[in-house]
Order: C-alpha cells, then sequence, then structure tokens
C-alpha cells in the first residue's frame, strides 16, 4: 500500500477581480460583472487540461467540487466537469468531493447522475456529500437551520437509492417521493465511495466515523486538523475499528520549486490570492443563523479564541508556513513537511499537493505538477512507482473482445412484437425472422 495518495484537487477560480480590501467580499456580493466569458472559456479549459495530466503523471486521483455565484470557485456543477474528465481518462478515479446535498431540491437527481458517471467511467468514481458553504445559503436562498436535517436526510435516501431494489417510497421531513426507482444504478457495490469533506464539525466528524467515510479536513492549520483526526480516531474506536491512514485526508495547498527560494518566488502571490482575495468571506456570509449547531459554533470559537486564530484573509504569508495552511519549498522540505503529515497525523490522502492553486498562470501550475509527481510521489510509493488504483482489476472493460469474453450477452434481450409474433429484435434482421 502506498504511504500516501495524492489527489489533484481544483477550485477553478476567476481570478480577475479587485483586492480583497476593496471588496465586502468574493462570494454572494461580488458584482458578476466581473466575469469576462471569454475569458472564463480559456480558463475553464486549461483548468481541466491540468486535472487531465494528473493520469498521464501517476497522480492517484482528480478531485472537482461545487459552489455558487462567486470567484473563488465557478464549478456550480461538478458532475458536468466530472463527465469531462471521464471522456478524457482512461483508469484513474474521479473525486466529485462534492455535491451540496441541502442545496438540491430532488436528492434521487445526484443519485441518478453519479450512478451514471459511474457506469460510464467503469467504476471511477468517487462521491463526495457536503453541506455546502454558508454563503450558498445566501446565494441559493436556502434556510441554513435546515442544513443538518436535509444533508442527512439526502444522504440515506441516496445510499438506499443505489442499494435497495426500487420502486420503493420515500416518506421524510424534508423530501417526500412516491416513486424512488433510478435508472442507471451504479457500477461500484454496494455503492461508489462516499468521502465527507468538513471544517471541524463535531456532528460530521462522528457520523462520517460511524459510516466508515473518509473525512476531509480543508484549508485549516496541521494542528486543528490533528484534533479531528483525533476527535475521527475516538469515534471509530466507539464504532469497533481502528481508522486507516485512508480515511484521513486534508487539502493542503502545495507547491514545489527547484530550490527553496524559487518555490517561495514563485507561489506566494497566488498563495495569497488565494486567502486574501479568494477566501474573502464575513463571517456573517460564512456562518448564517442556525448553520452550525451551538455546540460546534462554541467550540470553534472556543479554539479561534485559544490559539488566537485569524480568519483566513487575514493571515500572513509566514504565518500560513508556520501553521501549514500550506506547502511550499524545494522537493526536500516538501518531501518533510509530507511526511510529518503521515507519520505526525497518520493521514493517508493529500488533496492540492501539486496542481492549481489561487491566481497562478497554467504554465506554472504544468510546472508544479510535473515536479510534484517527479520528485516528491514516488518518496511516498511502493518502489513499482504505481499509483493505488492500478494495484486492483479496473471494474470496466477497455474493448468490446475483453466485455464479450468477461460479460457476455445480458440474460433479457429486448423483444417487440412484429407481425403479431414476438420477436428478439437484435436478430430480426434474419430472414427467417423478418418473414414471421
Amino acid at each position: 500500500m502506498n504511504k500516501l495518495d495524492f489527489y489533484l484537487f481544483h477550485l477553478m477560480p476567476y481570478p480577475y477581480i479587485p483586492p480583497g480590501e476593496e471588496i465586502e467580499s468574493t462570494w454572494v456580493t461580488l458584482p458578476n460583472s466581473h466575469y469576462d466569458p471569454k475569458v472564463g472559456h480559456r480558463l475553464y479549459n486549461e483548468y481541466l487540461e491540468q486535472l487531465i495530466a494528473g493520469e498521464r503523471l501517476g497522480y492517484d486521483g482528480l478531485c472537482v467540487n461545487e459552489h455558487h455565484q462567486n470567484a473563488y470557485g465557478t464549478m456550480p456543477s461538478p458532475d458536468i466537469m466530472a463527465s469531462y474528465l471521464i471522456a478524457k481518462t482512461e483508469r484513474i478515479p474521479i473525486g466529485v468531493i462534492g455535491n451540496a446535498l441541502p442545496l438540491h431540491a430532488n436528492p434521487v437527481r445526484v443519485a441518478e447522475e453519479i450512478a451514471m458517471l459511474d457506469v460510464i467511467s467503469g467504476g471511477r468514481i468517487i462521491s463526495g456529500f457536503v453541506r455546502g458553504t454558508g454563503m450558498e445559503y445566501y446565494s441559493y436562498a436556502a434556510n441554513p437551520s435546515h442544513s443538518q436535517e436535509r444533508f442527512w436526510e439526502a444522504h440515506d435516501l441516496i445510499i438506499r437509492a443505489w442499494t435497495e431494489p426500487g420502486p420503493f417510497a420515500w416518506q421524510g421531513k424534508h423530501f417526500r417521493l412516491p416513486y424512488v426507482n433510478p435508472w442507471p444504478r451504479p457500477l461500484q457495490q454496494p455503492h461508489p465511495p462516499v468521502w465527507l469533506p468538513g471544517s471541524g464539525s463535531m456532528e460530521t466528524i462522528k457520523k462520517a466515523a460511524e459510516r466508515r467515510y473518509p473525512f476531509m479536513m480543508v484549508f485549516a492549520p496541521q494542528w486543528f486538523t490533528k484534533a479531528n483526526y483525533d476527535m475521527y480516531r475516538r469515534a471509530a474506536e466507539e464504532a469497533g475499528y481502528e481508522a486507516s491512514p485512508k480515511q484521513l485526508a486534508a487539502a493542503i495547498p502545495t507547491y514545489v520549486a527547484e530550490t527553496e527560494e524559487q518555490a517561495h518566488r514563485e507561489a506566494k502571490p497566488h498563495m495569497m490570492w488565494l486567502f486574501q482575495n479568494g477566501l474573502k468571506i464575513p463571517p456573517y456570509h460564512w456562518f448564517p443563523p442556525g448553520y452550525t449547531s451551538k455546540k460546534s459554533f462554541a467550540g470553534m470559537l472556543g479554539a479561534k479564541v485559544k490559539h488566537n486564530m485569524k480568519d483566513h484573509w487575514d493571515l500572513t504569508y509566514e504565518e500560513l508556513l508556520e501553521e501549514r495552511y500550506i506547502i511550499v519549498g524545494s522537493p526536500e522540505t516538501v518531501i518533510e513537511r509530507l511526511t510529518e503529515f503521515t507519520d505526525d497525523l497518520g493521514a493517508g490522502i493529500v488533496l492540492g499537493a501539486g496542481g492549481h492553486m489561487g491566481s497562478m498562470p497554467h504554465w506554472l501550475v504544468m510546472k508544479n505538477t510535473y515536479l510534484m509527481a517527479e520528485e516528491v510521489i514516488p518518496h511516498f510509493r511502493e518502489p513499482d512507482g504505481k499509483p493505488s488504483y492500478a494495484r486492483a482489476e479496473p471494474l470496466g472493460t477497455r474493448t468490446l473482445t475483453e466485455h464479450a469474453a468477461t460479460v457476455g450477452e445480458p440474460e433479457l434481450q429486448p423483444v417487440a412484437r412484429l407481425n403479431g409474433s414476438l420477436v428478439e429484435t437484435q436478430r430480426a434482421y434474419l430472414e427467417e425472422l423478418a418473414e414471421t
């Protein structure tokens, strides 16, 4: 087993906006007159190219996510992005990290789309479920006080839709459906892997551990990530098992260059754009009333006061480095920092080590992605250097010959009534059948 799995992760931001100090927020209220679709066309295609390169370079997976009405992340439909990546790759897993369940009017739509992507890709989909940030409850005019309830009801409905033969009826508090009977069903059984990203909610961590879902921290200091991992391990012990490193993940923007000096010179402005501009979010947008439970909110506020935690946009570059929000340096430094992540924190999945971050131009993204693949990732691999997915047989077949040999023909054949007789439609061209 590889010591650490590396997933390319993309937010697909639109960086051509005013400085953070000149705007109220990069979310909700930033006028979309700043968005030029012609520039967006170039960016989307560069961003997708950056992700697609991950398979050729040996990364373990590619990840996209869902955000709304902001310049920080311009992917309102991550399933569409995943479908493009599926078509341009062959075997690498694609993570939708993830669909914001409380913002969807009908969770069966998510169940259908993820199952469809899983079948098309040959069983390569990872399905992340998220609640959506507090800002998106303003953008979608959704009630944040129902967020937790809608999330877990939608989760339960989707899992049942994937695993229980339909049709069946669902009568919940937030969703009422007389017929749940999604076509297609997912290829991976009992269902695609589920990941739960979070920012420190005790309820999310506990429920993720109970269900043995990987839990992912996003843009947090290392000490806070460790505290949440410890919480997950305790919840796993209470559930009767020992948590695996592959259940502990984090998104850590990481940049590597030939030397320390060059790495900081190249990465610093783009890291600062990410935290000062992309994450310029006033607290009243981030935490609308009712979005977080009293217990979790009190815990986060207590930690913030105790450890003198600053808002993301107030952190200096030196603070980002010191507290391990980000990793920047030579290959030796990056290996050392990621070894802390594996050995001290016991984690086994990292997102954002390599690839795009902030306002980084395409050529610099590709440089980072290549160097990470050549100089850093092999240190955390088995001697053969293979990504984790290459150690298992693919679920889907890649040629018609392989399909014919291993899958064969379905038990039921399509039929239609011709001239009063039922005829197998795929053999109806035969003369003896055509004459019946």
